[in-house]
């Protein structure tokens, strides 16, 4: 069992993770992306894909044209873990590259 976050690590995400919102529930945590054309934004899918994949932990996502959203919740907890922050981590260093 994952275990998850306390409220001190709750309290962080914002310095943490600015580009996230946290949900109703501090049960996950949302951002949106976007990119300069459909291209762009499926290759930032790719790479967070497989980073998911690695990590066996799978966003909420969808996407339209250059708009990603993306929402991560670590559903065997119900609510946030140390996953989400690091998939969140992942996603923020490479949005800032694509």
């Amino acid at each position: 069992m994952v275990d998850k976050l306390t409220p001190d690590a709750l309290a962080k995400l914002a310095v943490d993770l600015p580009n996230w919102q946290l949900a109703p529930a501090n049960a996950a945590i949302h951002s949106s992306f976007k990119f300069a054309d459909f291209n762009e934004a499926f290759g930032f899918m790719t790479r967070v894909a497989i980073k998911a994949q690695e990590m066996d932990h799978h966003p909420e996502w969808s996407n339209v044209y250059d708009k990603v959203e993306i929402t991560l919740s670590t559903h065997e907890a119900k609510g946030l873990t140390e996953r989400d922050v690091e998939l969140a981590k992942f996603i923020d260093s490479i949005a800032k590259k694509t």
